[in-house]
């Protein structure tokens, strides 16, 4: 069922964060989230996202993103299909202790919606945020790198590798990112 966070304005900015179907904690293996750091990088390289900050929590990734050429919803959509053949790839291939548990779960998941075949691993929707001033564009990005220190995992933003926290407090990072000019500060 659709939440009305969707992406609208295609040449906007927005805030998104993709779920994994069942708040499965894919992400807990560098494998996974390496996947997605690749593909982002794909996609700001290939497909014109403009990406502003991320992070990758355990079972879901948030961005601050926009498309060079008006086709976010596309771009999202070809993301999240290549990284689902991804991680299916990885799962089925690698030595994944949760490998059954996984693609059963993922397995169900799929058959809920007429649009799958046969696994599922993100949720349709993007609960995509549109970013309309600056203040709200600090906030998300405040939202972003305070994501590993409210869910404990981290005291300070910049020490994980996975965020644009880094890019931010210029530090070494894992993608290239487009800095927004805001006031910063650290944690």
């Amino acid at each position: 069922m659709p939440t009305g966070y969707t992406i609208e304005d295609q040449e906007g900015l927005y805030f998104l964060t993709l779920q994994v179907v069942g708040w499965v904690d894919l992400f807990t293996r560098q494998t996974y989230r390496d996947i997605i750091i690749d593909n982002l990088n794909f996609c700001q390289n290939k497909k014109g996202l403009n990406l502003f900050g991320y992070v990758i929590m355990s079972n879901h990734p948030h961005l601050l993103a926009q498309s060079d050429y008006g086709r976010l919803s596309s771009v999202i959509r070809d993301f999240k299909s290549f990284t689902s053949k991804c991680f299916l790839v990885n799962i089925q291939s690698e030595k994944e202790s949760r490998r059954e548990w996984m693609l059963n779960y993922f397995e169900f998941a799929a058959k809920k919606h007429k649009r799958n075949s046969n696994y599922q691993i993100w949720k349709h929707e993007n609960h995509a945020e549109h970013i309309y001033t600056e203040k709200f564009m600090a906030y998300k990005l405040d939202y972003i790198h305070s994501d590993p220190v409210r869910s404990g995992i981290l005291e300070s933003t910049e020490v994980y590798i996975y965020s644009s926290a880094r890019n931010y407090a210029d530090m070494d990072a894992i993608i290239d990112i487009d800095l927004l000019s805001l006031k910063w500060k650290t944690y």
